[in-house]
């Protein structure tokens, strides 16, 4: 009986908290935006690695961390953009998810102003369990305090599945947005196998443009919007990034119908072919009484490792720094 509570209804508490909506959601900020949407590889055009870590709920002990490992890059040969990314999700010190994959973007010009990217990726997920920091109920002692040895050894072993996602891009101008639908084989990390527990496909729309600002064209604003859309779990939100050619300062609202309206602001630095960044987001109302008020840190670089020469029927862009 303790033991299937453990394997089956503990992992699920700890996900359910941080995600509503199943999968890792962190708004619409383009430094995990391959992972959401693969038709966006290589869209920049240079080699670009990027590094990023993110704290969930900081300043609360619930010990929620992801780390982000990715690069992308347009190939002239491949007539579009290819790249790899490697995510680590640890959870509470019970459930550790290990992410990986490899997506490709095809570029296309459908007009003299219009590019359309098609995009596919392909990933494994492997999700693990560290049993060794449970504490059963025949270990302690309800008087004393006393943490005897487990009369019952918890083996939890871990699960590795295959997962695949599509999306498309078009760039029309100054504007670009893009759809994308996430985890088209429905994988189940959990060991219930009940259709209920598979992690359903995720929708992604997300919006972006550029104007500038001053006749010199160095200062810009780039309103950005997006909506995701899992498991009956609604999303949206909405902002604009203040960039120049050095630096950005970013600001984002997003509300969903869990009834939470969370803020998010932040800023970039660019130095030579590096860019470092920092959001915190917060939360302004909810409709949860369990959440805090300090929902993440994220922070990263972004290093561009080589320029490549473009063909001049695709276009490539700087993504907004959020």
């Amino acid at each position: 009986m303790i033991k299937h509570f453990l394997l089956y209804v503990l992992p699920l508490l700890i996900i359910t908290f941080p995600a509503a909506g199943q999968d890792e959601s962190y708004g619409s900020g383009y430094q995990w935006i391959m992972i959401n949407n693969p038709a966006v590889t290589g869209s920049e055009g240079d080699g670009i690695l990027r590094l990023s870590y993110l704290n969930l709920y900081p300043g609360n002990s619930y010990n929620f961390h992801n780390v982000l490992l990715s690069y992308d890059s347009y190939f002239q040969a491949l007539h579009g953009g290819a790249g790899f990314y490697i995510s680590d999700k640890y959870l509470g010190g019970f459930v550790n998810d290990i992410r990986g994959g490899f997506s490709y973007a095809y570029f296309l010009r459908a007009g003299k102003n219009l590019f359309i990217n098609a995009g596919l990726s392909a990933s494994f997920y492997h999700r693990g369990y560290n049993t060794g920091n449970i504490v059963l109920p025949d270990q302690i002692d309800a008087l004393g305090g006393v943490v005897y040895p487990a009369g019952e050894a918890v083996a939890v072993p871990g699960r590795t599945i295959f997962d695949i996602g599509t999306g498309f891009m078009f760039i029309y101008g100054r504007i670009l947005g893009g759809f994308s639908v996430s985890h088209l084989s429905e994988p189940d990390l959990s060991y219930t196998d009940f259709v209920e527990d598979r992690m359903k496909r995720k929708l992604l729309l997300h919006l972006a443009s550029d104007f500038d600002i001053n006749k010199e064209k160095y200062l810009k604003i780039r309103p950005v919007g997006m909506l995701e859309l899992q498991k009956g779990y609604l999303s949206a939100g909405i902002g604009a990034a203040f960039e120049s050619d050095f630096m950005s300062a970013n600001a984002m609202i997003f509300s969903g119908n869990n009834k939470d309206i969370d803020f998010q602001a932040g800023f970039s630095v660019n130095v030579g072919s590096i860019s470092a960044f920092y959001n915190y987001r917060f939360n302004i109302r909810s409709g949860n009484i369990m959440m805090p008020l300090s929902l993440l840190h994220h922070t990263g670089i972004a290093l561009s490792l080589n320029n490549v020469e473009k063909s001049s029927t695709v276009r490539t862009i700087n993504f907004p720094d959020l």
